[in-house]
């Protein structure tokens, strides 16, 4: 290598957001390349990081630049490095974080890959009558009681990688065995190996020639010959990251599979509106038959809460002889309650019909006079849409009594509460609680879950997030997970005072297309994900303050709600994103905790 050689280093400090550049000694010239982890002089200390460019001109005088002092591991391949890079801009946040994501837990050897031969492998055909379009991406609904080891195996490529994404990677073993069983070599990835694990699957990778199964951070695996990725449960939230910066592995998996012309097939019960409009039109929406995926989906009963006086009690007429039969039987019953971060609802005294917005359908409060939308900041008389009454009450039921007024239904049965604070599940036959006992209670078992009961549904259907219908559908898809097909005997009772509302619609025919064309028309009309970029910015008032001043100097649209969060908006996710780059946040944060949050799901 040519002396004088320099590199750009990208330093892993939280507290630096630029890059340096560095001599190449003759000593390490073979080693280093983009990518490539090594330690350096930065401020008296010597800091690990990621070399993001290579033989590079730089600014300063070659006379002035320090060398590199030691190469430290393998690192990201260049794609990879330029993928963190993109991922830094699209969500906001420092690219060091994202080629930690990128990096083997513990050392490799800074060589290259083991060089293995690459094997044509025959792929079965789809199950369920399904023929794959030559489309770059597609979308699969897929029932959510149906098995899904046969589809997984025909979308794997029959040459080069192929990245198989789950929410639940730890859970994933039966899929790892079924796709490993014809030969083929298949990576397990996830959180609960360890790091030593974690860094085998990591080398291994490099290598290509494999499955990967894992969950949001396998995407970043370096992966050269990556020809197909699979998203299972697209639409599910474990595949944002909750801190920042908040991306989501769908979007990082589309971004990845483009630059490296791979397919990318999105499954879900229930697509969401990103998997449509990544898709690029019904052409490449996929479904079984509609025997098929009805099949795949409970049995549904939906119970009436119109000619219910709003306030009274969440326990509906009837629900006691079901719980009581579902015992007898040796069954389970789940009866979910939200109580966290749920929308309070009005309903109107004479009607008693539920108060929603008339421009985005969420339900509406009423601070003073007016109703107001906390959704899309929409104000209107208050009026009912549907008498023309003028008075409302609260309909929000508490569950402070739930369980007790459930024991008291079933007597001589025990009854628990679960929620997230529960440490060990309770081994009840009635189980009460917030949605964390649809992730807590294991499908099958002795004590097969027979019934989960949403009590209060609306509270799902009318809360003011921008995603609210996706979500609450979501929670059914989970629910079916847990009682099975339709011919596994189990039912999904929702009460509820919009019996006609798609997204029930959606559980009593398993056929989300009519739901998920009506939710894209309504993001599009109003503005939001994918349609339009959305950040939320958060944390100590005077920082918030600073921030939002600085964005609206910057030409930003900025939505203050009280003392809480304020959500910036703009028209493409690609316009948030260079209005975020532009704007120096520096001196807000200096005025105490900042959050930007990029596509924030629960807003």
């Amino acid at each position: 290598m040519a002396a004088g050689r320099v590199c750009r280093v990208r330093p892993d400090v939280p507290a630096v957001s630029r890059a340096f550049d560095y001599l190449v000694p003759e000593a390490l010239a073979d080693h280093v390349a983009v990518g490539t982890v090594v330690r350096v002089p930065l401020q008296g200390r010597r800091v690990r990081g990621w070399v993001v460019a290579d033989d590079v001109v730089s600014e300063a005088p070659v006379d002035r630049l320090v060398p590199v002092l030691a190469v430290v591991s393998a690192g990201p391949p260049p794609d990879i490095v330029s993928l963190a890079e993109w991922a830094a801009r699209r969500f906001a946040g420092p690219s060091t974080a994202f080629l930690r994501a990128a990096s083997a837990p513990n050392v490799v050897a800074a060589d290259a890959p083991v060089g293995r031969v690459e094997e044509h492998r025959p792929v079965p055909a789809p199950p369920a009558g399904l023929t794959w379009p030559t489309t770059p991406v597609r979308v699969v609904t897929w029932p959510p009681a149906a098995d899904r080891r046969a589809l997984v195996a025909s979308l794997c490529a029959p040459d080069g990688s192929t990245l198989v994404l789950v929410p639940e990677p730890a859970r994933a073993e039966a899929l790892v065995r079924a796709l490993a069983a014809p030969g083929r070599t298949v990576l397990h990835h996830h959180s609960a190996l360890s790091d030593r694990r974690r860094t085998v699957v990591w080398d291994r990778a490099r290598s290509g020639d494999c499955v990967v199964v894992g969950g949001r951070a396998a995407v970043w695996l370096p992966v050269p010959d990556l020809a197909a990725v699979v998203v299972l449960d697209e639409t599910d939230e474990a595949y944002q990251e909750e801190r920042t910066p908040t991306w989501h592995a769908r979007t990082v998996a589309l971004e990845r599979a483009a630059r490296a012309g791979a397919s990318v097939t999105l499954v879900s019960p229930v697509p969401s509106v990103d998997a449509r409009v990544a898709a690029a039109g019904d052409g490449a929406v996929l479904a079984p038959s509609p025997t098929f995926v009805r099949g795949g989906w409970p049995i549904l009963d939906v119970v009436d809460l119109r000619d219910e006086a709003p306030g009274g009690s969440v326990l509906g007429h009837g629900i006691g002889p079901v719980l009581q039969r579902v015992v007898a039987d040796g069954g389970r019953a789940l009866l979910v309650v939200n109580r966290r971060g749920r929308a309070r609802l009005l309903a109107c005294r004479a009607c008693r019909a539920l108060a929603r917005c008339d421009r985005c359908g969420a339900a509406v409060r009423q601070p003073e006079s007016d109703l107001v939308c906390p959704r899309c900041a929409a104000e209107r008389p208050p009026v009912c849409t549907e008498c023309h009454a003028t008075r409302f009450r609260a309909a929000r039921p508490g569950i402070g009594a739930l369980r007790d007024d459930v024991a008291a239904l079933v007597p001589r049965t025990d009854v628990a509460e679960v929620d997230l604070d529960t440490a060990d599940l309770p081994d009840a036959p009635i189980l009460v609680g917030t949605e964390a006992v649809l992730h807590r209670v294991p499908r099958g078992g002795p004590n097969p879950v027979r019934l989960v009961a949403f009590l209060a549904f609306d509270e799902e259907l009318l809360a003011p997030r921008y995603r609210a219908h996706e979500q609450a559908a979501w929670l059914l898809v989970r629910a079916a997970r847990l009682l099975g097909g339709r011919d596994g005997g189990g039912r999904l009772l929702v009460q509820t005072r919009m019996p006609d509302h798609p997204v029930l619609a959606v559980a009593e025919r398993g056929d989300p297309a009519a739901f998920v064309t009506e939710e894209t028309a309504v993001r599009a009309a109003t503005g939001f994900p994918p349609f339009g970029g959305l950040a939320e910015v958060s944390g100590a008032a005077a920082a918030v303050t600073a921030a939002v001043g600085a964005l609206r100097a910057a030409g930003a649209t900025v939505l203050e709600r009280g003392d809480g969060p304020a959500l910036v908006r703009a028209a493409t996710p690609d316009d948030l994103a260079a209005l975020l780059a532009t704007v120096d946040l520096g001196p807000a944060r200096s005025e105490g905790r900042l959050r930007v949050a990029v596509d924030p799901p629960r807003v």
